[in-house]
């Protein structure tokens, strides 16, 4: 693998480790939401329902603007450097609001992390895509293993925060660092897309292209496949804290701990699993990883807390966010060079249209039906994206040609 990164050049190197560093941000801030709502929800006295209306406006928010953001993207490079500083913008102001004693402010901040989360990924993503046509799961699992170290790290910091201030506190302190490291990613990656810009033919066919895409069956596969992924995830990210705080009994810290292992595994299975699905095909590392975690998934129903509990979230965390770059990586393979982040944000959208209410449907399920209930749930979403990604045609990879 370092050999793989070596030949990569130390251009296209400088451009992925500071998409990679961005990439810790980003998920600086959407960690600290799963951490932290537990807290919410006591503060502001909500319901499941309304937790899961906290979780779904940022959802919907992130899949309607994925597109549009893409679109963007693909049009104007020149100005993907403001795009992805604008994204740290709106987390620091997210969290802002989200220490706001009233719901509406809180849903409102909920929104903003979603907009934060569209800005960034299909703009970093289609910047690496294009760069690493030949490498493209390998150099979106290294972007993706700086979101991974901070998935782990975050939890730790924001339970530690939480034991020792006040959650609305810790939610507002966000602001500052926020716009700090968005100034820095604007001045780091200045000068990286000025000629990037395509010309007035890309413009006019631009939409004609990404329509294109729509038709092809394994993006169609591969965007079902991806909005059960993000169901299961989703599911898991809302109800699994609640269920260790409020049903275990686990403190906040505790609650960062949990968190943090279900992310840990995936600093070293992350690029592993690219690197492997760039040589031998992105079905062979899709099916069974999607059958295991569904698996996985399901487990945390029936196993005791404590230490069987921990060992089922950090087995989780080998494919927890491993998945998703595959699957970008799959849909990239049949757009063009000009569409990736058009593309990308398609893919966002289609999978959003049925994403948006998971959160609280299952909230609403939990109340007939307890919360272990959401585990089994989330684990049947993801054995049957296995099931529909099997019989599609995917790139089988430098080994398969």
């Amino acid at each position: 693998m370092l050999a793989s990164v070596r030949s990569l050049g130390a251009e296209r190197i400088r451009l992925l480790g500071i998409l990679t560093g961005g990439h810790f941000v980003i998920h600086w801030f959407q960690q600290f939401f799963p951490v932290i709502l537990p807290s919410i929800k006591s503060g502001l006295g909500l319901t499941n329902v309304e937790v899961g209306a906290l979780t779904s406006a940022q959802q919907m928010i992130m899949g309607l603007g994925q597109l549009p953001v893409g679109l963007l993207a693909d049009s104007m490079v020149r100005h993907r450097a403001k795009m992805l500083a604008l994204s740290l913008v709106a987390m620091a102001a997210a969290y802002f609001l989200l220490g706001s004693p009233v719901f509406a402010w809180a849903l409102l901040g909920s929104g903003l992390i979603g907009l934060g989360t569209a800005l960034w990924h299909p703009t970093a993503a289609a910047s690496l895509s294009n760069r690493f046509p030949e490498h493209r799961a390998t150099a979106l699992s290294i972007h993706g293993t700086g979101a991974t170290i901070s998935d782990t790290i975050t939890p730790l910091f924001v339970g530690a925060l939480l034991a020792s201030f006040s959650w609305q506190t810790v939610a507002r302190l966000q602001l500052l660092p926020g716009l700090l490291f968005a100034l820095v990613i604007w001045r780091a990656l200045a000068g990286v897309f000025v000629d990037g810009d395509s010309g007035p033919r890309h413009r006019s066919t631009q939409i004609r292209e990404v329509v294109a895409v729509i038709g092809n069956p394994a993006f169609l596969g591969v965007s079902a496949a991806t909005g059960l992924l993000s169901m299961g995830r989703l599911v898991i990210l809302t109800f699994l804290p609640i269920y260790l705080q409020e049903h275990l009994h686990y403190s906040a810290f505790a609650l960062g701990v949990f968190v943090a292992l279900m992310h840990a595994l995936g600093t070293i299975s992350q690029p592993a699993l690219g690197l492997l699905s760039d040589r031998f095909g992105r079905k062979a590392v899709l099916v069974p990883s999607c059958l295991l975690l569904g698996l996985f998934f399901a487990l945390l129903a029936i196993v005791p807390a404590g230490i069987p509990l921990a060992l089922v979230i950090i087995a989780i965390g080998l494919f927890f966010y491993t998945l998703f770059n595959i699957m970008n990586a799959a849909v990239m393979d049949v757009a063009g060079a000009a569409v990736q982040a058009s593309t990308y944000g398609l893919m966002t959208l289609i999978t959003q249209l049925v994403v948006i209410p998971t959160p609280m449907i299952t909230g609403f399920l939990i109340g007939e039906l307890g919360i272990k209930f959401s585990f089994v749930l989330a684990g049947v979403f993801l054995i049957i994206a296995g099931l529909v990604l099997a019989p599609l045609k995917l790139y089988r990879g430098s080994r398969g040609r």
